[in-house]
């Protein structure tokens, strides 16, 4: 009879002590794993730059640069050439 509040204590106690390492992720771990993450999820959203330190976000800032510098008249032109034209059953009326 003595040993089953034994026995509750010490699940108890190492469900505590487990529960509490989730909280000492690091950062790092942290940080990679939102790219896994799905959007519905939580994750990062589909339209987020890259990480920095990669090809790709040298490539995103080069890119955001040239853009930057551009003629705001040829930036609008250059974002309506990108979108896709609505077709006629497309519209709302």
């Amino acid at each position: 009879m003595r040993f089953r509040p034994l026995a509750i204590s010490v699940a108890a106690a190492l469900l505590a002590a487990g529960l509490s390492g989730c909280g000492t992720i690091n950062q790092s771990i942290s940080a990679g794993m939102g790219d896994y993450i799905p959007q519905w999820a939580g994750g990062l959203p589909a339209d987020a730059p890259p990480r920095p330190g990669t090809a790709k976000y040298d490539e995103f800032m080069k890119e955001r640069e040239r853009r930057r510098l551009m003629p705001a008249s040829e930036r609008e032109k250059e974002d309506q050439a990108k979108q896709p034209a609505a077709d006629s059953d497309d519209v709302i009326r």
